[in-house]
């Protein structure tokens, strides 16, 4: 997989590999900026295009292959 940028995840589009309760396609809704800006950002909000269910992740999860592939597959 390509390395992510957290700064470059708003409205990206990711496929669960093991969908939940018809959830497998979600869209990253929002970057969660930590309270110090010289942070690194650590969480993002992603969207159930399905149910428009919305969770926050560390953005890191999303690199690993066995739970999400980038895109709508």
């Amino acid at each position: 997989m390509n390395p992510l940028n957290p700064k470059k995840l708003l409205l990206t589009k990711w496929t669960a590999v093991k969908p939940v309760a018809k959830q497998k396609h979600f869209l990253i809704s929002r970057v969660i900026q930590p309270e110090m800006r010289t942070d690194p950002i650590e969480s993002v909000e992603i969207e159930s295009v399905f149910s428009k269910a919305t969770q926050v992740i560390p953005w890191r999860e999303l690199q690993d292959d066995g739970v999400w592939r980038q895109g709508w597959v």
